[in-house]
């Protein structure tokens, strides 16, 4: 990152610093000063579903970072409301962007439970919350299964892996995944859960809903910033197990609720076309 600023130093018109709350904050800090060296416009993209905590915890870093930023730009309104109390007002709202074209909609059929995980297997996404998910509906006996697609990031896909073990469940890992991949790989599944402790404006959220996969999801975050409480998916509170299999059970027995559900997320998240959001891209940068 500090190399490809440093050789672009002279023909850069700005610097986009994708920025996140843990081991990242760091990077965005060291590439922000060398910006600031080179008198470089800057402008960090807040994606950390956890950086409203590092405002607390780095106060003096995170007034180096964003204070001297061109413009600080929040996917979700609930970053941008969070930088603005903690008085960053250089703060813009832009969504993150999808081509709306790459995923095909697809209404689901809902006699058996297939559940679709798709996240970064780091503690803050909570994926053993999924696991005792599937095991909770094992025991109520209905026939459901799971399949969780990501990479490893602190050890927590190999505590998936032994978790499911222990619990005798038949999870399906399949490790990272091309967008491409895990967008084919949907197609045999009719729910995505979300299950995570922290979050922002999650992509993955975005696609499945133009997918047309009901979602249940925590709501923390900018997820109820993206999500409307079952109009376009369901909203439940984090760490808990019951709110997720009930609304599971729902759509087994709603079936048309359900599909409403997909189909009424998938209007709504056409408005993240990059079509639509590079216009707004184009008006910050001229």
């Amino acid at each position: 990152m500090l190399y490809v600023c440093f050789k672009n130093r002279k023909s850069a018109n700005y610097v986009l610093i994708d920025t996140y709350s843990t081991l990242n904050f760091y990077y965005a800090f060291l590439v922000s000063a060398l910006c600031r060296i080179f008198k470089l416009k800057y402008i960090p993209i807040l994606h950390g579903g956890k950086l409203p905590n590092r405002l607390k915890t780095s106060p003096k870093l995170s007034k180096f970072i964003f204070n001297n930023a061109y413009v600080n730009v929040a996917p979700s309104a609930y970053l941008g409301s969070q930088f603005k109390t903690f008085g960053f007002n250089n703060v813009t709202n832009i969504p993150n962007a999808i081509e709306i074209d790459n995923y095909p909609f697809k209404k689901r059929q809902f006699k058996e439970v297939k559940l679709l995980w798709v996240r970064a297997f780091s503690k803050i996404y909570n994926p053993l919350l999924a696991i005792k998910i599937l095991k909770s509906l094992k025991l109520e006996g209905i026939d459901a299964s799971l399949c969780m697609v990501g990479p490893d990031v602190d050890g927590s896909l190999n505590d998936a892996r032994q978790f499911a073990k222990s619990q005798k469940l038949n999870v399906t890992f399949t490790g990272k995944l091309t967008k491409k991949e895990w967008i084919a790989l949907s197609k045999e599944y009719n729910i995505f859960i979300n299950t995570t402790n922290f979050d922002n404006m999650p992509v993955s959220v975005i696609e499945a809903m133009a997918l047309g996969l009901p979602v249940i999801s925590t709501n923390v975050g900018g997820l109820p910033y993206l999500i409307q409480h079952e109009k376009t998916g369901v909203l439940v509170e984090p760490n808990n197990v019951e709110p997720f299999v009930n609304y599971i059970n729902l759509f087994r027995l709603n079936s048309s609720y359900a599909c409403q559900l997909g189909v009424n997320a998938r209007s709504y998240v056409e408005g993240f076309n990059w079509e639509k959001i590079k216009k707004q891209w184009a008006n910050l940068l001229e």
